[in-house]
């Protein structure tokens, strides 16, 4: 990301410079270089925001699978740890704890 961030900040460099250039010299807009800059500009803005588009899915599906995965260990280790009476308990108390988060949330 940050390489694309640097060839962004890069290519608008050089069609400012270009462009003061121009001016400073008084000659006219070079429409065919000016072109492939801003295309090339734009091409990069693009692949930057597929990029940050895709990072942000990945970020999204890999946290719940490891918290899925975190809470199966953590109820597998209080069951080894209950008695089925304790565990029968500690299921109503999740449940009427979940119901009440349920009607607060919803």
């Amino acid at each position: 990301m940050a390489a694309l961030q640097g060839e962004i900040a890069s290519i608008r460099i050089q069609i400012a410079t270009t462009d003061i250039r121009r001016q400073t010299e008084k000659k006219t807009l070079d429409a065919a270089w000016f072109h492939r800059a801003k295309t090339a500009l734009r091409l990069k803005q693009q692949e930057l925001a597929q990029v940050t588009v895709h990072l942000a899915t990945f970020d999204k599906r890999a946290a719940p699978k490891h918290r899925d995965a975190f809470k199966d260990t953590l109820i597998e280790v209080v069951r080894e740890n209950c008695n089925d009476q304790e565990w029968a308990g500690l299921v109503q108390r999740a449940r009427d704890l979940h119901a009440s988060q349920g009607e607060n949330h919803g």
